[in-house]
């Protein structure tokens, strides 16, 4: 898994069977201060997430797999939303 920020929202009318009842949203990896280090890609919501939360993101397989259709085409699922990140006794982050 990954940490990473949601950054917004994608629409696509024209999906995939297994993909109809997603949502799907644009996330950002993120270091464990909630600071962006990496390039945006899509991911499906299997949460409720929102723009701006610091989320944990599933990928490959195991990105498939949380979506309960073995068959799906999903390379990152959002499994979590994290309300703080402690490492090394200090606290890097804590939801507001």
């Amino acid at each position: 898994m990954i940490i990473a920020k949601v950054m917004g929202t994608a629409v696509a009318t024209a999906k995939h069977a297994a993909l109809s009842s997603t949502k799907i949203l644009i996330i950002c990896p993120a270091n464990i201060d909630g600071d962006i280090s990496g390039d945006p890609l899509l991911a499906v919501d299997l949460v409720g997430s929102g723009p701006g939360e610091l989320v944990m993101v599933s990928r490959g397989s195991s990105a498939r797999l949380a979506t309960d259709y073995k068959n799906s085409p999903v390379d990152a699922a959002i499994v979590g939303i994290l309300d703080s990140l402690q490492y090394e006794d200090k606290i890097h982050f804590r939801k507001e």
